[in-house]
């Protein structure tokens, strides 16, 4: 037979709990005055902000004065989606990644917009990047010179944009360039191009409106050529009509209709 272990006395028993539960007191204790040492060290204060990414309208010195003020407590307690929201209040900056980088800097990564287009009337100043998204900023700081003007109610940049991007090749290969693309608030697109022209290409859906715009494209050189003229002989054309369209061109009085092709 096994002999039983001899029982350990309680006494002893209640020592050696005891002086588990002083010792992990201790070091809870030790941790947290390690924690509390650190946050409050000098050498965890944020030092330095590196800044990664496109930074044409903003350099990393503009961007870490303008946005340092704004960033409260040290490497570990900064909030890093207030700095992230600190670093895209900024003009042109449309997305900003920022972590940690021991022992006491952030690393920021920046993508700033890239504008496709103004937004909204002649007075406005807004813009739209390339996916669609209206930003404000200094429209002085815009480097392209024949950016078109989009126009649509409130959420449709997007739209206004990809209605945009579908007409530009039709009418390039006309030479024929677009100022202004306007969507009513009832539904109706029209054009404004640089050759002093007006288009209305009537409701519907993108590919609707935008297959109306191709059957117009491929025909007005021969149209215009009917009376002498060029395509940017044009003054308006109305896309419209169920089976055609109407044109008025410079120095000829007479409309004409264009039967629509399958």
């Amino acid at each position: 037979m096994r002999k039983k272990a001899p029982s350990v006395p309680v006494d002893v028993r209640l020592m050696h709990i005891t002086a588990t539960v002083l010792f992990v007191a201790c070091g809870l204790l030790l941790a947290a005055a390690l924690g509390w040492w650190a946050l409050r060290h000098p050498v965890f204060a944020i030092g330095g902000i590196v800044v990664h990414g496109d930074v044409s309208h903003n350099s990393a010195a503009t961007l870490r004065a303008n946005v340092a003020p704004r960033l409260a407590g040290n490497f570990f307690t900064v909030d890093l989606q207030k700095a992230r929201e600190a670093f895209e209040a900024v003009p042109w900056v449309r997305q900003a990644i920022v972590k940690r980088q021991f022992p006491n800097r952030l690393r920021v990564e920046l993508q700033e917009h890239e504008p496709q287009a103004f937004w909204g009337g002649d007075s406005e100043s807004r813009l739209v990047n390339t996916f669609g998204e209206v930003f404000e900023a200094n429209p002085g700081d815009v480097e392209q010179d024949d950016m078109p003007r989009l126009v649509g109610p409130d959420g449709s940049a997007a739209q206004v944009l990809a209605m945009y991007r579908g007409l530009k090749p039709l009418l390039e290969r006309l030479e024929l360039g677009i100022e202004q693309v306007v969507l009513s608030g009832r539904g109706g697109w029209s054009l404004h191009l640089d050759s002093g022209a007006t288009v209305e290409l009537g409701r519907g859906t993108t590919e609707e409106v935008l297959a109306r715009s191709q059957r117009f494209a491929q025909t007005l050189t021969q149209v215009t050529a009917k009376y002498g003229r060029r395509p940017e002989a044009l003054v308006t054309a109305d896309l419209r009509h169920t089976d055609g369209y109407a044109v008025k061109l410079r120095g000829v009085t007479t409309q004409d209709a264009v039967t629509k092709r399958n």
